[in-house]
């Protein structure tokens, strides 16, 4: 690689460290390049990016963001994965750790809080944005239909009585 090439790498990271929510750690030797090829679509549908680059400059790019604690994490064959959303990477990563045993998480950092294994299992069992906003608005929601379910019985008691004496006196 050129240093041109590599000033690019570099750039490129950096600003993906700056943009992310949050960043996972894993060792990847081990892994055939389909196993690869199915974590980087699997991370892409989700929201999320994989990225495998030299220590070096993984190192380099993240001096000056707040993901710079993972630096002690560089070591050997790592990948990268990061999503915007603090939930999605670590999922991801934790789904396709359980049926890899080559995929090993070390760690990771949510802006400037350093994660460990067990935090970014934390974070994978949690539910996504989406469905954060799904169970929202249910919950929203659900008070009214109360309200109009609690408005409404009085008048359906009344009809019902109301048609029991038409019925009592057609008879």
């Amino acid at each position: 690689m050129e240093r041109a090439e590599k000033r690019e790498v570099v750039s490129a990271l950096h600003d993906a460290f700056a943009e992310t929510g949050v960043v996972v750690v894993a060792h990847y030797a081990g892994l055939s390049v389909a196993d690869m090829t199915k974590l980087r679509s699997d991370m892409r549908e989700a929201g999320g990016r994989v990225k495998v680059a030299k220590n070096r400059l993984v190192k380099l790019a993240l001096e000056g963001t707040d993901a710079k604690g993972i630096t002690d994490l560089m070591k050997g064959p790592t990948c990268l994965a990061f999503s915007d959303d603090p939930v999605t990477a670590p999922k991801v990563a934790v789904k396709f750790a359980k049926g890899n045993e080559n995929f090993v998480i070390l760690g990771g950092t949510m802006g400037t809080t350093l994660l460990d294994t067990s935090a970014v299992n934390s974070l994978a069992e949690l539910p996504s944005l989406d469905e954060l906003r799904g169970k929202l608005v249910g919950l929203l929601q659900a008070p009214a239909g109360k309200i109009a379910r609690t408005v409404g019985a009085p008048a359906a008691q009344l009809a019902r009585v109301f048609g029991a004496y038409g019925n009592k006196d057609a008879a």
